[in-house]
């Protein structure tokens, strides 16, 4: 028995995360979920430019997390800035998303 191997798509956000991007956002995450395997696909939407995130911006990533979800695929966060992450521990949705802070890519003592 062979071991699968999860497939990774990456998706960049915009700066601003809202009710005027949020649609397209939203639209490009879930075609790329469609794209990957089931039960094996991880997507990582990249948030380093990403200035500000609204309401509208956050039902967006709910939303593609729950299309995930359906699909049994991962949705990682890359680099959120600290309002993202606070806002997503206030709203209680911090569990839903696997997050890689910029600590997670760097090597200590390098």
């Amino acid at each position: 028995m062979q071991a699968t191997q999860p497939q990774v798509m990456e998706l960049v956000a915009p700066e601003h995360l809202g009710l005027e991007s949020r649609t397209t956002f939203r639209q490009s995450a879930v075609s790329l979920l469609d794209q990957l395997p089931e039960r094996t696909g991880r997507l990582v939407i990249d948030l380093r430019g990403t200035r500000s995130v609204d309401s509208a911006g956050l039902g967006a990533l709910m939303l593609i997390q729950r299309r995930a979800s359906e699909r049994r695929q991962v949705v990682v966060l890359r680099r959120p800035n600290d309002e993202l992450r606070f806002l997503l521990v206030l709203t209680k949705l911090d569990d839903l998303f696997e997050v890689e802070a910029e600590a997670a890519w760097c090597i200590f003592g390098a």
